[in-house]
This record gives C-alpha cells, sequence and structure tokens, in this order.
C-alpha cells in the first residue's frame, strides 16, 4: 500500500519538472502523506511526508536553477513539514486510543467469561448451543442472562432478562447468576430455588427495613428443570417468554398457565411459584429465548414472528438451527438490534431415548 502515495510522489515531481513555469503541481503532493493514515502508522506516514517534503525541493530547484529557491516553494515545503508533523501526531494519538480500546475490549471479554460463561456443548445427555447479541456498540455483555447446572438426575437452565441496560443490568444479572450457580446444584424442588432466587435479588435490590423501590429493578426469567431420563420438562415462568418446543418443523409454544411476577418483586405480590410441566421428546428442540428476540422489528415496525419464521425448519442439530436463526433475525431487522438478544437451543437427541 504504500507504494501508492511513493508512486504519485513520484509522477507529480516529474510532471510538474516539465511544464510550463506557471503551472505548479507541487500543492498536490499533500495528497501523499493525507492518504497514508488510512493504512500506516506514524513511521510509515513520516517517511511519506519526508519523500513528499524532498519531492518539492527537488522540484523548486529544478524549475528555479538561478536560485535555490522561490519564496512560492518554500511556502509550499513549509506546509508540507507541518501537514506532515500534525498527520504524525494524529497517527501516533490514534494508535494509543487503538490500543486503549483493544485493552478494554480484552476486559470486557475477560468479564463476560466470568459474568456469563459460555454453555458447554454437552449437559448430560443434552446437545446446546448459545447466541449471544449486545445491542451497544462494541459490548459483549449485556442485561440479558442465562446459566445451567448439573444436578444428580438431570439439567437446570435459567435463562432472563434484566430490567434496564449499562452496568446496573450487568451487576444485576451476575448477582443472578451467581445464585443461581450456589443454588441450582441442590436437591430442593425447583419452586423453593426460585422462591430464593427472587429473595437473592430483592436482598440486593433493597436495604434492611427500607420501604420502596421494588419496582424500580426486577428481572424476569425462566427456570427449567430437564431430566436425564423421562421426557417430561419441568418449569417455572416468571414473567418471562415462553419456551418454544420444535419437532418435526412444527413449534409449539410452552405457555405458562400460571407465570408468576418477575424475580424481585416478590415482596409486593406474595407469589406462589407453579411448576409447569411440558414434553421434551428425543429428536426435538428446545428453543429458550429473551425478549430482545420476539420484539426485534424490521424497518416496517413489524415484530420479529418466531414461531412462523421456525416452521418448516428441518435442521436436526442445535449448531444448525441456531446459524439458521441468527442470519434471519440479522436480516430482519438489517443487521442492528436495538436490545440485546440471546437464544439458547438445547437437543435432546434420539439416541437418548429411555
Amino acid at each position: 500500500m504504500i507504494m501508492i502515495p511513493v508512486a504519485w510522489i513520484v509522477v507529480v515531481a516529474v510532471v510538474d519538472t516539465f511544464l510550463p513555469p506557471h503551472i505548479h503541481l507541487g500543492p498536490l503532493l499533500v495528497a501523499a502523506p493525507a492518504v497514508t493514515p488510512s493504512f500506516g502508522g506514524p513511521r510509515t506516514v513520516g517517511l511519506v511526508a519526508a519523500l513528499a517534503v524532498i519531492a518539492q525541493t527537488v522540484i523548486g530547484v529544478l524549475r528555479d536553477p538561478d536560485e535555490l529557491l522561490s519564496a512560492n516553494h518554500e511556502a509550499q515545503i513549509l506546509a508540507l513539514i507541518v501537514v506532515g508533523i500534525c498527520l504524525v501526531v494524529f497517527c501516533a494519538v490514534r494508535e494509543r486510543r487503538a490500543k486503549e480500546l483493544e485493552q478494554v475490549r480484552y476486559v470486557s471479554e475477560a468479564a463476560q467469561r466470568v459474568v456469563l460463561p459460555p454453555l458447554p456443548k454437552r449437559l448430560g445427555p443434552l446437545h446446546t448451543a448459545v447466541m449471544y447479541l449486545a445491542a451497544e456498540a462494541e459490548a459483549q455483555i449485556g442485561g440479558d442472562l442465562y446459566g445451567a447446572a448439573r444436578t444428580a438426575s438431570g439439567t437446570r437452565v435459567i435463562i432472563g432478562d434484566v430490567r434496564g441496560k449499562g452496568m446496573t443490568a450487568v451487576s444485576d444479572a451476575a448477582l443472578l447468576l451467581g445464585a443461581f450457580r450456589v443454588a441450582a446444584h441442590r436437591q430442593a424442588p425447583l419452586d423453593e430455588l426460585v422462591a430464593y432466587l427472587d429473595r437473592c435479588v430483592r436482598w440486593d435490590v433493597v436495604e434492611p427495613g427500607e420501604k420502596g423501590g421494588f419496582d424500580e429493578t426486577f428481572i424476569t426469567a425462566t427456570v427449567l428443570e430437564i431430566p436425564d431420563r423421562g421426557t417430561q420438562v419441568r418449569m417455572v415462568s416468571c414473567g418471562h417468554p415462553p419456551p418454544v418446543v420444535l419437532s418435526g418443523g412444527r413449534p409449539t409454544t410452552m405457555n405458562a398457565l400460571r407465570s408468576a411476577p418477575p424475580l424481585g418483586l416478590g415482596e409486593l405480590t406474595d407469589p406462589r411459584y407453579h411448576v409447569e410441566s411440558f414434553p421434551f421428546e428425543p429428536g426435538d428442540l428446545l428453543l429458550l429465548y429473551t425478549d430482545g428476540v420476539t420484539e426485534a422489528r424490521d424497518a416496517a415496525g413489524t415484530f420479529y414472528p418466531l414461531t412462523e419464521r421456525v416452521t418448516g425448519w428441518t435442521e436436526t442439530s442445535c449448531d444448525a438451527l441456531l446459524a439458521r436463526f441468527r442470519r434471519d433475525l440479522l436480516t430482519h431487522v438489517g443487521g442492528h438490534l436495538d436490545d440485546d438478544a440471546v437464544m439458547i437451543v438445547l437437543e435432546r437427541p434420539a439416541a437418548s431415548r429411555p
């Protein structure tokens, strides 16, 4: 790439030398160092700027052999020097900021791995695939959350969405996931686990003895218990979008008959967590997602119709279905989401039939 500005300098210098005295192409030399920052660093820009100054000096000497340099050429040389110095400083500042941004990205990715580590590809007999699309530019994590824990008889999975955005939402997501990881391994019933998670969210939001504030922070969530043996999935829904089971290209939405309020609002509503159940047969795919999926809009403002889109999809593996879903969702929204979106696909292979 550096040969482009160098060739430009050579062409301008040669042509300008043979032109009539009243025509000057020397000012065009500034284009060489001006385009160099698009691909080069401070040293490259400095080198090209120095070559442009040398070329302008040679042009001045050759066109005015009776005097070393005319006032016009001296002004052009000075202008090239000033422009070159400014461009070198600009490139140096840009490189420093690029290094800082790279460090921030590294820290962000490290935080994501700690707060929201990717699910393993296998959870007992289940195969898994996860997609996390953050709405914020350069972000790796937002207020959406998911996690899984193995028990002696199966797998417990949580997916949720924190009200709000930014670092506060990330902190609340980390709190809930930490509580889930601590308690999900225990053999407590599913409704007791959800009640414990609700208390953890409330304790973090409100100081002991304080009243009010419960409506400011809450987390919608669905907690599932998928047995290794058997086909009945147990679920507690806390105001979260319902799971979808895809069987042979036919989606079925598993709406909760008695959905509880979001986590963090338990003291206001005194909920009784009702455990629902639905079938998850070998060969089926279980889709868990946040509202960033179903509320994704296209240019006309139409929401993404998840069940309509996946109807007829014949992918039998979670990875293949998730890859197709990602392409379809981004195509629907024109490549950019307005809210974080999570999709988890769980596959119970046909070979795992008890």
